[in-house]
């Protein structure tokens, strides 16, 4: 196995099992941190050697370095993101064929690498049709180092572990449905011995139902993206489920005509306006309605109803929006009359992530000849027990199918005559008032240690600074200016485009108001090639001088959370876009430091909210004004600028706490489960 392998700064916080902020202290703070042997200054490379020695001489190695060496060896073999995929394909190959004949490669193995090239395409085809067009030119060294790693891991792990890895490496173009709802899902409309899922991405539902239902038989899948279904097609033959997987578009050009199963469960594309509806206007899916323009959803919906058996359940996670569009209302109103919804759910915001909205899960499930239809709806809000969420939804679809379905504080049935009027709204929230708990003392002193707590760790998020004498006060630094520096190419400004219509689609996107307060995106829109996308080390800053507001992403990962210093990026989701109001800046850090650009950016927007006298007054980055300074003193004023805005996070953290403690203690003392202490 190469030893010349080399690793991130992300590879490296796996295998010690801490966050990417981690990394960047140890490199500050240790000076025998192992050096970049490639990459750039944003994302250097280091050798996964070094970092191992220094990782376990440290005690802090977690992770097996097995793993990235093999990761490593793969990424070697390719050329390119897309001859990436036909390796990672070449892998799954190798590793069903060492599933299948392990004999044979242990005989082979102790071959020259000569012998084992020339008999490696014909062994792997044996075993499986999914194949590529031929291996890579240096397999030898892959499929060694793949044996070593299913040692350690088995075949299916072995190759579960690259493929994460790989959907990792393509974050924006893969779409991860969490496991809680991919299990709570198949727990409302199991068991099944037939499962469908139309748009089956990484096949997260059709694996977790060969887990799940015992006398599972077939397993269906469909999947738009080529290399998608390649993967999810190898991870679950490794897995011995009996799938059968097809690329293509489903709606336009279904893979399974006439064939039904017990149960179609997925989480199709939202607000879709290129699936077919000129092409499908006459389909004859479209048994409750022809569906509109803009409601992609119910074409899936009806997709999955064609493809269940008479009794059979179909199961989608949904927008929110399509229980109340009124371009959806007729064929939402047909769905009610025949009998075939039978439950809408609503989940907890944030229950799937990236998502600015919650999202909801609707139950249906195909009528059979000469049954009486059903005449109500189970509605349920689970958004009051965000850790519960999937035990209160399934306790409550449970009752309703056992004809207990009363109500409770998270559920109620409806009856469907009272659905029908003009707007046929299905969002569970609206019949569903939400009730607020008192709160136990057990819970107001929870928060009131917490509050304590952060209160005392304010002191630390202070920077210190010294006044200088006149002596020492510096006036003669000259000055440039952010457009300056710009054209010097030490910076870039980029903004976003004209029309970023905010609340379609499901790219996040990162709006003033997040930026203002600290937060994650909570905006989104529909895919743009000419959205602005950020990456770490970006200085993002208000155009409006009425909201001063600059700050940096302060982590390299792909999407934004929430941090101790504000705004973060974290790994494994969709990169978010620049919104409305905002301008990037994007810094080249050998040039300049980021932290000490966004404080001068907050002194120049500061200085034109002091300026302006209207609501409408903008504030130009580029006339902004900075002193021209080497590197290390920018360092240097810029770890204090950071240190200031810090204290403005701990701040709103510290003021958030307090309403809790304030809520408790109110609540609690008007409901008598409170009382003064000494």
């Amino acid at each position: 196995m190469p030893n010349d392998a080399t690793v991130t700064a992300a590879d490296i916080a796996r295998l010690a099992a801490v966050g990417r902020a981690a990394v960047s202290n140890w490199r500050r703070r240790h000076d025998d941190f192992p050096q970049p042997v490639g990459g750039t200054a944003v994302s250097p490379t280091f050798s996964l050697a070094d970092v191992e020695d220094w990782l376990r001489g440290q005690g802090k190695l977690t992770d097996s370095p097995v793993r990235e060496r093999v990761w490593q060896t793969l990424r070697a073999a390719a050329y390119g993101d897309v001859e990436l995929a036909d390796v990672l394909t070449f892998a799954g190959a190798f590793l069903l064929y060492l599933r299948a004949d392990p004999g044979h490669w242990r005989d082979l193995s102790s071959a020259p690498d000569e012998k084992i090239a020339a008999a490696l395409p014909d062994a792997v085809r044996a075993h499986t049709v999914l194949m590529p067009d031929g291996p890579p030119s240096d397999a030898v060294p892959l499929v060694r180092a793949l044996s070593q790693l299913v040692d350690e891991l088995g075949v299916a792990e072995t190759f579960e572990f690259l493929r994460t890895r790989y959907l990792e490496h393509h974050s924006r173009r893969v779409y991860l449905t969490p496991e809680p709802v991919v299990r709570l899902m198949l727990d409302l409309g199991g068991p099944a011995r037939t499962v469908l899922d139309p748009a089956c991405g990484t096949g997260a539902y059709l694996g977790m139902a060969n887990e799940l239902f015992k006398d599972v038989e077939e397993l269906l899948g469909q999947e738009i993206d080529d290399t998608t279904a390649r993967l999810s097609a190898i991870q679950l033959a490794l897995r011995g489920a009996p799938a059968e997987i097809h690329s293509g578009d489903s709606l336009l050009a279904d893979a399974f005509p006439g064939r039904t199963v017990d149960l179609v469960a997925t989480n199709p594309p939202f607000n879709d306006r290129g699936w077919g509806y000129e092409q499908l206007t006459g389909d004859p899916r479209w048994e409750y309605g022809l569906p509109p323009r803009m409601e992609s959803e119910l074409a899936w919906l009806q997709h999955g109803l064609a493809h269940v058996r008479p009794g059979g359940t179909v199961v989608l996670l949904m927008p929110p929006a399509v229980a109340n569009r009124r371009s959806g209302r007729r064929v939402r109103s047909e769905l009610l009359r025949r009998g075939a919804l039978r439950a809408v759910i609503g989940l907890p915001s944030g229950a799937v992530p990236n998502m600015a909205v919650a999202l909801a899960v609707w139950v249906l499930r195909r009528p059979s000849p000469g049954d009486t239809p059903a005449d109500d709806v189970l509605m349920v809000d689970t958004s009051a027990d965000a850790e519960n969420f999937p035990k209160v939804a399934l306790n409550a679809w449970r009752r309703y199918n056992k004809g207990k379905g009363d109500g409770t504080d998270a559920s109620v049935v409806i009856r469907i005559i009272d659905l029908l009027d003009d707007e046929v709204d299905l969002t569970p929230a609206r019949y569903l008032p939400q009730r607020t708990a008192p709160a136990s003392e057990g819970s107001f002193t929870a928060a009131h240690e917490v509050l304590l707590t952060k209160t005392a760790e304010l002191r630390e998020s202070v920077a210190g600074l010294s006044a200088l004498t006149q002596a020492e006060a510096r006036d003669d630094v000259p000055m440039t200016t952010i457009g300056e520096l710009a054209k010097a190419g030490v910076l870039q400004i980029l903004r976003p485009p004209p029309k970023v219509r905010i609340g379609e689609g499901t790219v996040p996107v990162l709006t003033l108001e997040d930026v203002a307060q600290g937060g994650a995106p909570t905006g989104t829109a529909a895919p743009d090639g000419d959205h602005v996308t950020i990456t770490a080390g970006d200085v993002v800053v208000s155009l409006s001088a009425r909201h001063p507001v600059a700050r940096v992403m302060t982590e390299d990962g792909p999407a934004l959370g929430m941090g101790e210093g504000g705004p973060v990026l974290g790994p494994g989701e969709e990169a978010p876009v620049l919104g409305p109001g905002l301008a990037l800046v994007r810094v080249e850090p050998t040039r300049a430091a980021p932290d000490f650009v966004a404080g001068w950016l907050l002194l120049g927007a500061q200085g034109a909210r002091l300026r302006s006298s209207t609501s409408s007054a903008r504030f130009d980055v580029r006339r902004a004004r900075l002193p021209r300074l080497t590197l290390d003193e920018q360092t240097e004023l810029g770890e204090a600028f950071r240190r200031l805005t810090d204290l403005e996070s701990a701040l709103r953290e510290t003021y958030d706490l307090g309403a809790d403690v304030l809520r408790l203690g109110l609540e609690g003392l008007g409901a008598g489960t409170l009382r003064p202490s000494d």
